[in-house]
């Protein structure tokens, strides 16, 4: 008996309040078209409507428990289903490689109207230790290298900028006095990293003073980086003007401005903050994250424990920055591929113009597709299946999909080998 291994999915959006309303959030209107799941107040599965007074922030697909995907036609858990077949879904080259037959990546669509925490992801290795001490909070033992493409004009803070530059910026004088007593001949990263750590634990009347006083120094005072002060206000009016994020993500990271379809990497133990926008992320499978500012007091962790995982890797905006790569397995040359330097995940673009075609060959691994713009019919395992916007579908290993665009069409699809 063939295995079905082309499966449409009910995916869901979850509410921070860093999200978008009702629906301004893409990741909110992408989760109504399917539709999607959503829980009444007595934990029923229900089918996803946008309230326009709540606030939207992510759609996940895949298998994660927290929010997991079912099959749209028949309701069952996604897992559930990989789980009974998962020598023809998944493919014992990726059990073997991962121990595992649930999927290794967690794709999601975020929806971005203020700045997330200012975070890491730490690596496998502490994640592993402060899982097994508090599974409560932190629900995997994995890393969370991820990858960000721009579905809208984003901005972000990523990574170190060079040294010489948050050197000069350190050395304004309202930020002095977070720098070593004793200083070395040439600012590097153990010096940045004491001025980080000491800016998290300063306290709430001195962030505060820091912040009033950068807004008062000239432009020309801040170089290249004249965008700091007019961002000042922003932050502000987004978190308290005591947050140290405002202060760390400022002075000393990359302020990122991506055009739809650039895309960035964010190591294991790489700082970021996401400000806004519309993008399409994904990330090895897991959900621990540490968050130090861009968030109430009672909601950051330890200063300590952030900077003594902290990497210093990218320390500027091109070393951020993921070029996408044409795609061999594409045979009308419409695909292109974002290759992380990680084992879980790539990820393919497509982009067809009214009436063009497309055929993805098989691969030897599983994959999540989601279409963000126009229709299609896709062709797999001898069916057509009628693609349009928010569809997401499940497509098993070695299975060879064909595509021929109505009106135009735009999807990403994240696998692995």
């Amino acid at each position: 008996m063939t295995v079905d291994s082309v499966l449409q999915l009910k995916c869901s959006c979850n509410q921070y309040p860093w999200g978008k309303k009702g629906s301004e959030s893409l990741a909110a209107r992408l989760a109504a078209k399917t539709p999607g799941w959503d829980e009444d107040d007595k934990g029923n599965r229900t089918d996803f409507k946008i309230d326009e007074e709540k606030f939207y922030s992510e759609m996940w697909m895949g298998t994660y428990p927290v929010l997991p995907s079912y099959v749209l036609s028949t309701g069952e858990d996604l897992q559930d289903v990989i789980d009974k077949n998962a020598d023809e879904l998944i493919g014992k080259g990726v059990m073997n490689k991962f121990g595992h037959t649930k999927l290794p990546y967690l794709p999601k669509v975020l929806s971005i109207s203020k700045a997330l925490p200012l975070q890491l992801h730490p690596n496998k290795e502490l994640f592993a230790k402060i899982h097994s001490k508090d599974s409560e909070k932190f629900t995997d033992p994995n890393h969370k290298p991820e990858i960000a493409l721009a579905l809208t004009k984003f901005e972000a803070f990523c990574g170190f900028k060079p040294l010489d530059q948050i050197s000069k910026l350190v050395h304004l004088e309202p930020l002095k006095q977070f720098l070593p007593a004793v200083q070395k001949p040439s600012f590097d990263d153990m010096t940045l990293k004491h001025f980080v750590n000491t800016v998290l634990k300063a306290d709430e009347d001195t962030i505060a003073k820091v912040q009033e006083e950068l807004k008062k120094l000239p432009k020309d005072s801040f170089g290249g980086d004249s965008y700091i002060p007019d961002l000042i206000p922003r932050l502000q009016s987004q978190y308290e003007k005591t947050d140290p994020g405002t202060i760390v993500a400022l002075i000393t990271m990359n302020y990122l401005v991506l055009d739809p379809g650039q895309s960035i990497y964010i190591p294991a133990d790489g700082i970021h903050a996401y400000l806004s926008g519309d993008i399409i992320e994904c990330m090895a499978r897991s959900n621990n994250v540490l968050n130090v500012g861009f968030c109430p007091a009672a909601d950051r962790d330890s200063a300590d424990l952030f900077c003594s995982v902290l990497t210093f890797s990218p320390h500027s905006p091109d070393e951020a920055l993921l070029k996408q790569q044409s795609y061999p397995g594409s045979a009308s040359g419409k695909t292109n591929v974002f290759k992380p330097p990680m084992s879980e995940f790539n990820m393919l673009t497509t982009e067809l113009g009214a009436g063009e075609k497309e055929t993805l060959k098989p691969v030897k691994g599983p994959g999540i597709m989601i279409v963000t713009k126009g229709a299609a019919t896709m062709k797999a395992q001898g069916k057509d299946f009628e693609l349009k916007e928010g569809a997401v579908f499940f497509i098993g290993q070695g299975v060879e999909t064909n595509y021929e665009a109505k009106d135009g069409l735009q999807m990403f699809t994240t696998y692995v080998e």
